[in-house]
């Protein structure tokens, strides 16, 4: 009887588990459609924001290869405060970002990491 008991509560904790994991997939997948349009529309033009492609500007890196450079929430700050930064001689466009933003973007960026 209690073995019984204890393989129903397992079930029972294992679908609830799968049934949050499902429900917080869409929220995730938005959270990073999010994170990707940020990252397109404000680093695009020099760096490959994707898994995949080369950078616009050689001297910008590829967001993919970021975190072999730098531990990623460490630009948490910089995000919230403006980048102000260049690659010789090509100027990154100054921007801020919001809390949520950030999240995004960050979520993104962990998402894509070699």
């Amino acid at each position: 009887m209690m073995l019984r008991f204890a393989a129903v509560a397992i079930t029972i904790c294992l679908l609830l588990a799968a049934g949050a994991a499902a429900a917080k997939a869409p929220v995730d997948a938005q959270l990073l459609k999010r994170g990707r349009a940020i990252a397109q529309a404000n680093c695009g033009r020099c760096h490959a924001v994707g898994p995949r492609g080369q950078s616009a500007n050689p001297k910008s890196p590829p967001f993919r290869d970021l975190a072999r450079k730098y531990p990623l929430h460490n630009l948490e700050e910089a995000l919230a405060e403006g980048i102000v930064v260049g690659h010789e001689g090509v100027e990154m466009p100054q921007f801020r970002l919001s809390a949520m933003q950030i999240e995004a973007l960050l979520a993104y960026l962990e998402s894509i990491q070699r």
